[in-house]
């Protein structure tokens, strides 16, 4: 019978462990690239209105 190295068992759980909770969270929270690519470009429109719309300073 092989020995167990009761560290790297440790590290490995503590690994899946981490690995598991990332992923949860990265379907909770994450977003999509086609989420962020549309509120960027409403950003830079909301931006472009209001520059558009500054009056000069005279």
């Amino acid at each position: 019978m092989k020995p167990i190295n009761l560290n790297q068992v440790r590290k490995a759980r503590a690994k899946a462990q981490a690995k598991a909770e990332a992923d949860q969270n990265a379907v909770r929270f994450g977003r999509s690239k086609a989420t962020k690519d549309r509120d960027a470009m409403l950003r830079a429109k909301a931006d472009k209105h209001l520059t558009d719309h500054k009056r000069d300073p005279e």
